[in-house]
Formats: structure tokens, sequence, C-alpha cells
């Protein structure tokens, strides 16, 4: 049965990749919805949703509505998708296989096929994103070598061990882009020269200048309000202002790394010291991860080099290889 569409609604983006044609959308997995007389309405979805973040009125709420790989909100994200899947002139009818974190319940899982159901799709495959990032850099996950990935997406960290084709064992943790933002705004809110700054500004700031080398001097100037005077403020931010918040956020991840590998049997984690930890996801960008890793890690590790969209690449190669599929959709 040939399957043409991948689809990963992920903490931060939404992606789709087309049989034949590529990876053809990536945009914010946002909605913005406005209460007016009529009730909620949705005003944007995606790249025009995230324009409103933080300069919007009273009357608008911009948000996520899948959170940790859930689907808190239906109906929006029915028609998010319903918007991405027409800008790629999608055709009902068709088989599609979607990506999902570990460990979501019975629950969840039902909540995404009845999803993809409504929106017109056939067959209907959940493939943890994990096994899919794997297949993206190449791994042979039907090896019986065991693999152990980490991806620390926007709203949660995968941490899986897989091996012929299936995930060994898998822990999801709270703890992801969206997580470390929220920690930032709120520590320069709180410190010395209180300044309050929008969410945009606080993932502008991880992204352009957060540094885990002890010696780097990156900085740069922000635009708040001043926490006391309640006035525009500007102020100077140093990467060691924020690099103890981000380190935070990784040493537990680290934790969790060392407590998974500590409860595997012998077999499966001297593959895993063997092999190495691999690293992907959007935040494992962050200038100075390897030197963290190298300092807080007492095992092998490679970081992917395009580790954002490693899952929807490898999800592509699925959809063109009909017995990796079958193997690791256990059909």
């Amino acid at each position: 049965m040939r399957f043409n569409y991948a689809i990963e609604i992920g903490g931060t983006n939404t992606g789709i990749f087309v049989r034949g044609q590529g990876y053809v959308l990536k945009e914010p997995t946002l909605v913005a919805v406005e209460n007016n007389l009529d009730g909620y309405k949705v005003k944007a979805v995606g790249s025009e949703a995230k324009k409103l973040l933080w300069k919007t009125t009273d009357e608008i709420e911009v948000f996520n509505p899948v959170a940790n790989g859930v689907i808190e909100n239906f109906e929006y994200a029915l028609i998010m998708l319903k918007d991405f899947l027409k800008k790629v002139e999608y055709k009902k009818g068709a088989n599609v296989v979607c990506l999902i974190p570990c460990g979501l319940s019975k629950e969840d899982k039902i909540k995404y096929y009845s999803l993809f159901d409504k929106l017109g799709f056939n067959e209907i495959l959940l493939i943890p994103s994990v096994i899919c990032s794997l297949v993206g850099m190449g791994i042979n996950v039907a090896s019986a070598k065991a693999n152990m990935i980490v991806d620390i997406g926007g709203g949660s960290t995968d941490i899986a061990v897989v091996n012929l084709g299936s995930i060994l064992k898998g822990v999801t943790l709270g703890i992801g882009g969206k997580a470390i933002d929220i920690a930032i705004a709120n520590s320069l809110a709180l410190g010395n020269d209180g300044i309050l700054i929008g969410l945009p500004t606080a993932e502008r700031v991880k992204n352009e200048i957060a540094s885990l080398y002890k010696n780097d001097t990156l900085n740069m100037e922000v635009m708040g309000l001043d926490i006391e005077l309640n006035v525009p403020k500007s102020k100077i931010i140093s990467c060691r202002e924020i690099r103890r918040v981000v380190e935070a956020y990784l040493e537990e991840v680290v934790r969790t790394i060392n407590v998974t590998i500590n409860s595997l049997p012998p077999e499966i984690s001297t593959d895993i010291i063997k092999n190495g930890v691999i690293f992907t996801g959007g935040v494992s960008k962050i200038t100075g991860l390897d030197d963290f890793l190298k300092r807080n890690l007492n095992y092998n590790f490679t970081i992917f080099d395009d580790p954002e969209n490693s899952a929807i690449l490898g999800a592509g190669k699925l959809l063109n290889n009909d017995a990796l599929l079958k193997a690791v959709s256990g059909n």
C-alpha cells in the first residue's frame, strides 16, 4: 500500500513531506483565535498566527493546539491542518504517516487517528518521531544493534532506545525549547534591573546568544518593560546571564539519559556505550552543546547536523521504502 504524505505536528513547527515532491511545508504550529459577538473564530494559523504573538488585544489568543505531542484542542488542530493541507493541494483519500512522540497513551493515539480521518485520509500510520529521525540520519533502525536517540524539540524531549525497528525503552520529558524560552524570560524579569520581555524575544535571545561555552562573551540588546517602573526600557543581555538557565534543563536531560542506560539489559547498554548517544531536535543547535556534553555526559555522542528536520526527512525516506515502513509500523 502506497503512502504519499508524512506529517509532523511538532511543538514548534508542523512539517509536511509529499512523496515525489519532497519537504513542501514548514510552518509554526500555532492558531490565533478571536473572541467576538459570534463566539470564538480562527483569525490566523501558522506563520500568520506567529506574527500576532504578543501583539494582540485581549480578544485574540495565540496558542499551540497540540502540546507535548498531545492534541489539546481538536477543533483548532483540525482547522490548522486543513489550512496547511490546502497549501500543498492535498486531495482526500491518500494514505498518511503521522509522526508522534514516544509514550503517548492509547486515548491520545485515538485522537490522532480521528483527526486524520476527519481530514480525509484513508490509511493512517502513527510512527514515533525518534524512529523517523534515526532513518533520516541514515541509521539502520531494523538492525539488532541498539541505538539511543535524544530528541530535544520545541515542546518536549524524547529519549528512546531503538532496535529491531521498534522502541525498546522510551521516556518523554516536558522539557523543550518553549520551556527554555519561558525560563529565560522569567530569569530576566526576576534578576537585577529586571526587564519584562515577551516569549518571541526570549526565543530570539536563545537562538542568537545562548551559549554553553564557559568563556563566551556573546550579548544582545533587547527591548521590554522595566519591572519596577512599568515603562519601556532597553537592556544589554549577556550569554552568561542565561547560560545557567539553559544548563539547568540540559542537566535534567543528562540525568534521564544516565537513568535510562542504567536500567537497560547489559547487552543493550553495551550497544549504547559502543555506538554513543545521538542528539537531534531544534534545541540541539544551541552553541556549545558539544562542550557541555563532554563535561557532563560520560558516553560518546553525536549531534546531527540538521536536527530540526531529521524526523520529517526520515519519514520522507519511509514513504519511498515500503519494506522498512512495514517493519517500523508493525504492520
